[in-house]
């Protein structure tokens, strides 16, 4: 497993998620992963985070330990 740090662009406002660290095999799992660990990955919009995994900046930061299962280690909310 990797860890991948996820980001979106553009303005974020109240509610939303900015950014997390998450476990994921490949970048593509790593950008349809919510930052909310939730599981759901709808980009609807409003949901707090991305309307598409396209709109998603993915950054390679390292191999996880083995043992490490998919998901959110850290996530960066902006609550209001």
């Amino acid at each position: 497993m990797k860890l991948w740090l996820i980001s979106r662009n553009g303005v974020i406002d109240y509610d939303e998620y900015d950014s997390a660290v998450v476990v994921a095999a490949t970048e593509e799992q790593a950008r349809n992963t919510h930052p909310s660990g939730s599981g759901v990955v709808s980009h609807e919009p409003f949901d707090g985070w991305v309307a598409s995994a396209a709109a998603v900046n993915c950054v390679y930061l390292g191999e996880a330990e083995a043992n490490v299962k998919p998901g959110v280690v850290c996530a960066s909310y902006n609550a209001g």
